[in-house]
């Protein structure tokens, strides 16, 4: 199943995708407020008794809320998780542990929605991930049973302000609406192995970065080992775990990213995350 998380009318809701571009509603056809409720409730299963109504709404006709708009939420991110990654950073060695980050509330946005290029930098850079997202809480969660803690996949861009980042990974990682999340989540069922599926970055249909999930340097498995031995996971939670190489700062000159950009994410078997890129200062006060 693909489900996505919206907003029609004032009203936020959610959905299954249907279709090329339909979405069947479930915020008024079930006792949850959205998808974060239905993780919580073990309940994601129940959600395909639904799969064969006709669509309520179309994507093109709706905002699009990020995949799991929950404030609540925790979104902990994974950087050098690529050798060839590790390889384009100057300087670097390839990490024995895991690079954790975390991202707060205001940096996530969903498809879509502005990327905001910072008024106080020009070093704005792209970073195509795949996210996974647990559905189970777990503690001290051993590999070989990770993966049953998955509750679905979806695409991340962890937008990075790299002049900032080389002082304090905390500020170059968030800023605000630097950190699209979506376009929707895909139930694990239907990623049985994340480890084999290919990621994409595209800017202004300009190919960027494309790689197989299988060259991470820790998959899913151990980083979800690693991460819930210092912290509980709980369902919603997000895990991006890292960007391939292909990055602006990498490259000579750097092709940091300016407003009027596209940034597209394809991850086969999930889909496109799409986000424009605009001046914070054309947008915010």
């Amino acid at each position: 199943m693909k489900i996505i998380s919206y907003a029609i009318g004032g009203r936020a809701s959610f959905g299954l995708v249907t279709g090329a571009d339909g979405i069947i509603d479930l915020g008024g056809r079930v006792p949850y407020a959205d998808i974060s409720a239905v993780l919580r409730a073990g309940a994601l299963a129940d959600l395909a008794r639904f799969a064969d109504l006709p669509a309520d709404h179309r994507i093109g006709a709706v905002t699009v809320l990020p995949a799991v708009p929950d404030p609540q939420r925790k979104v902990l991110c994974v950087g050098l998780n690529y050798r060839a990654h590790v390889a384009e950073s100057a300087g670097r060695e390839v990490p024995e542990n895991p690079r954790i980050f975390t991202r707060l509330d205001d940096t996530i946005i969903g498809h879509g929605a502005p990327l905001w290029r910072p008024r106080n930098s020009t070093h704005f850079d792209y970073e195509g991930e795949l996210a996974v997202i647990i559905g189970r809480p777990g503690r001290h969660i051993p590999a070989a049973r990770a993966l049953d803690h998955v509750a679905a996949h979806s695409i991340f861009n962890d937008g990075s302000v790299r002049d900032y980042q080389k002082h304090s990974v905390t500020a170059g990682k968030n800023f605000p609406h630097t950190g699209p999340l979506g376009p929707w989540l895909v139930t694990a069922d239907e990623i049985p192995d994340p480890a084999a599926l290919t990621l994409t970055t595209r800017v202004n249909g300009e190919q960027r970065q494309r790689t197989s999930t299988g060259d991470m340097i820790l998959n899913v498995q151990a980083l979800i080992e690693y991460i819930s031995a210092f912290t509980p996971l709980s369902p919603g939670d997000v895990i991006a775990t890292g960007t391939p190489e292909g990055v602006a700062h990498a490259r000579k000159p750097p092709p940091w990213l300016v407003p009027g950009d596209v940034v597209e994410i394809e991850i086969s078997g999930i889909g496109i995350l799409r986000n424009p890129v605009v001046a914070e200062e054309d947008v915010a006060p």
